[in-house]
């Protein structure tokens, strides 16, 4: 697994599973239905599970992975990137934290699409998220 490391020590695997937990009470509190997929949800098959004791059943190191297409990548790692956390109808959008896009241009259009919110995440730059 790729593990880079953030300032307070902790892997992005970690932190990934941090966000994921605070989605996950979020709808826990507000009586949402949730459930996480092992892979892309959108396929014609695929698994998805509801009970946090199968958090392990996710494909972290793929998850993680910066590389997940092309020859050589098992298709486990192709798939399990794609794993999804889906919350029933809407995603409370005061639990967004940060928009991570490729570009200052977009940069641009993402903060006039969000001038006037009530809520304003940060929007990095992340090339890094994009592959």
């Amino acid at each position: 697994m790729r593990s880079l490391l953030t300032k307070a020590g902790k892997s992005r695997s970690f932190i990934s599973k941090l966000i994921f937990m605070r989605q996950l009470q979020w709808a826990q509190q507000n009586a949402q239905r949730w459930a996480f997929t092992l892979s892309n949800a959108g396929a014609y098959y695929f698994e998805d599970r509801s009970d946090v004791a199968n958090l392990s059943d996710i494909n972290w190191d793929a998850v993680q992975s910066r590389q997940w297409s092309g020859n050589g990548v098992s298709r486990s790692v192709k798939e399990g990137k794609q794993a999804e956390f889906l919350i029933e109808r809407s995603f409370p959008w005061h639990l967004v934290e940060r928009i991570g896009v490729h570009s200052q241009g977009i940069v641009s259009l993402v903060a006039n699409g969000i001038q006037g919110a009530a809520h304003r995440p940060q929007i990095e730059i992340r090339r890094d998220w994009y592959y």
